[in-house]
């Protein structure tokens, strides 16, 4: 059970760091080329990098507590 959960948050970091990088990048082409060298598109690509980091980070530790169902028809 250790080990899983080391391999979730070694994931889980590796994740959030590339999207949030990723979005960084974005938002760093688009202030360059398109928004004359504003701040926010930086920002903005950062923090929905982050968000969507910490989205899969959730769900990837609340999957054990998900039940998944399967029905079973009996002829």
């Amino acid at each position: 059970m250790a080990d899983e959960h080391g391999r979730k948050w070694d994931r889980c970091l590796a994740d959030t760091a590339v999207k949030t990088v990723t979005g960084l990048a974005v938002g760093v082409v688009f202030s360059v080329l398109l928004f004359k060298r504003r701040t926010w598109p930086v920002s903005l690509g950062s923090g929905l990098g982050l968000g969507m980091g910490y989205a899969n980070c959730q769900h990837d530790f609340r999957s054990p507590y998900l039940v998944h169902g399967r029905m079973v028809k009996d002829q």
